[in-house]
């Protein structure tokens, strides 16, 4: 389905409609549709009827006339409905004018980078019909649509651009997504990329509430799993589940593996009330550790011992540790958020902990595109499957950069917003240049607390420093308003900010490679900007990310 602007249009009559829905089901995923496109020049005010970018062809507006239209060798006439006598009409140059007056908007606006791409006008008839020899000479009969000819909309309306004789590219996808940008405006006050990102987070949550109706489907069923690509809405899910669960009356545990991630599960069910809170939540070693088992190495320390315990001995003792729990210290269900870093070895204990093993509820979040870990680990149980296809979170256009690493279809349902932009730079420098950004976004009206510094090889002098306070210390001040968050995307997995930076400073790909680009890209929810070697994007994301990120 192409992205459509807007998102609810308001319909000037079931002509217009019907072209809508018939380019909503004939465009693809990287293609868009606007419709009612106004344009202003200093000698008049425009309108296309709709604007349609097509990738790897180019970009047509085209002029609809509903009703009875014909030509009769001197004008274009139209009769529609009960009027007694048909009226003058000039489709041809209204769309002509249309397109002319857009392509020197969109080509005039600092944001778009692609230079004269092929434009095109077209004429649509949904109720009338053309003959096969017609022609005049600014209009010949490719560039009219009748409506014997509605079901092949795509086909018809992509030779316009392709098969124009000339030297000037075709538009792609990237382009299509900068189109998108120029579209919605520049300039704005400081204070509304704030704003804006407000509205797009409040669009976000009413969307992940309305995709709650999954977990009404799924309240018979005792054992699921829900897969889905980032900012589908998988957290939001497992969070609302475990409270339910708990609201219910049941003994529910809401786990995860990493710091951060457990942080902001603690930190959300904190305003829960008592009898909506689960029993546990937190990480899946420290809920072993509450049993009694050994703390265990320095897990920050990697070697052999602490990798060994960590992945083996401990969930080893948490099996043994779960068979002698007593009753009322055992779960009802267990949730599991970002399930597919869980290794093998990790599952007997959570299954131990149920109070019915066979029967107790297991519901499982994951996405196998983010298993980042080396370990292959899925629950030994038989679960139901769903599969969430959706992006909520993430604007389209940052969506649109990671949407070829999800491993799975993926509907963008997010809000607009600026373009991704990539600052290319060697390894070794990404960490400096990705520090040169930060003044700027904080400049354009951004927030400490909205921004992220991410990395994907060595940690950011900062975060060793805040680090070196403990986890707790650490974890904290990414809910310090005062402060930008540097952080790592291993550990940032699950979590998301407004505006991330993203230092790409790996020396060389290594396992996971394509994986931590996955995580780094898609953790920003409405600006996103990415610091590293090109060639290092092209050979771990392939040629598609690149192309998507402008190189």
């Amino acid at each position: 389905m192409p992205r459509m602007i807007p998102d609810s249009p308001k319909f000037l009559n079931t002509s217009e409609r019907k072209i809508w829905k018939l380019l909503s089901e004939q465009l693809s995923d990287d293609d868009l549709v606007v419709y009612g496109q106004r344009i202003t020049d200093h000698d008049k005010d425009y309108e296309a009827d709709f604007v349609v970018g097509i990738a790897g062809a180019g970009i047509v507006c085209i002029e609809v006339k509903g009703g009875e239209v014909w030509h009769n060798g001197k004008v274009w006439l139209q009769q529609r409905g009960l009027e007694v006598s048909p009226r003058r009409i000039n489709p041809v140059e209204q769309a002509l004018q249309a397109c002319y007056a857009l392509r020197n908007y969109v080509e005039f606006d600092p944001q778009w980078t692609h230079g004269r791409v092929r434009w095109d006008h077209m004429v649509l008839l949904p109720h009338s019909t053309v003959p096969k020899d017609f022609a005049l000479p600014e209009c010949p009969r490719w560039k009219v649509i009748d409506r014997t000819q509605l079901d092949d909309l795509l086909p018809l309306i992509r030779r316009v651009p392709l098969e124009k004789t000339t030297n000037l590219p075709m538009v792609d996808a990237q382009g299509v997504a900068q189109l998108e940008v120029v579209l919605s405006g520049r300039g704005l006050p400081q204070r509304d990329v704030v704003a804006r990102a407000l509205r797009n987070e409040n669009a976000a949550d009413a969307l992940s509430e309305e995709q709650a109706i999954i977990l009404d489907a799924i309240r018979q069923l005792p054992r699921v799993e829900v897969r889905g690509g980032a900012g589908s809405g998988k957290t939001f899910l497992a969070v609302e589940q475990a409270r339910r669960l708990a609201r219910s009356g049941q003994r529910v545990a809401l786990i995860c593996y990493s710091h951060g991630l457990a942080s902001f599960l603690e930190r959300v069910t904190k305003l829960w009330t008592k009898s909506e809170r689960p029993a546990y939540v937190g990480e899946f070693h420290e809920l072993g550790i509450k049993w009694g088992a050994a703390r265990g190495p320095d897990e920050n320390v990697r070697t052999e011992e602490t990798s060994r315990f960590w992945e083996r001995e401990l969930p080893q003792q948490m099996t043994e540790l779960a068979d002698g729990l007593p009753v009322d210290h055992r779960f009802d269900a267990v949730v599991v958020d970002e399930a597919q870093d869980f290794a093998d070895e990790w599952w007997p204990p959570i299954l131990a902990a149920l109070r019915d093993s066979e029967e107790g509820g297991l519901y499982v979040f994951s996405d196998e595109a983010q298993r980042v870990f080396d370990r292959q680990g899925s629950p030994p149980v038989p679960l139901v499957p769903l599969v969430l296809d959706h992006n909520l979170r993430n604007t389209k256009q940052i969506a649109e950069a990671f949407k070829p690493l999800v491993g799975q279809r993926m509907q963008l349902r997010g809000s607009d917003g600026p373009a991704v932009r990539f600052v290319p730079c060697a390894p070794d420098d990404a960490l400096n240049v990705a520090d040169d950004q930060i003044d700027p976004l904080l400049d354009e009206g951004w927030r400490p607390e909205d921004v992220a510094l991410l990395t994907t090889g060595s940690r950011h002098p900062e975060q060793v420093a805040r680090q070196a306070e403990g986890h707790r210390a650490y974890w904290g001040t990414f809910w310090d308003k005062k402060q930008v968050f540097y952080g790592h995307v291993l550990g940032f997995k699950g979590l998301e900010r407004r505006v991330v930076v993203l230092a790409l400073n790996e020396s060389e790909p290594r396992d996971r490679s394509r994986e931590r680009l996955y995580v780094g890209l898609s953790r920003a929810r409405d600006q996103l900007i990415v610091c590293g070697d090109p060639e290092f994007v092209r050979e771990v994301g392939g040629e598609e990310v690149a192309r998507r990120l402008g190189l």
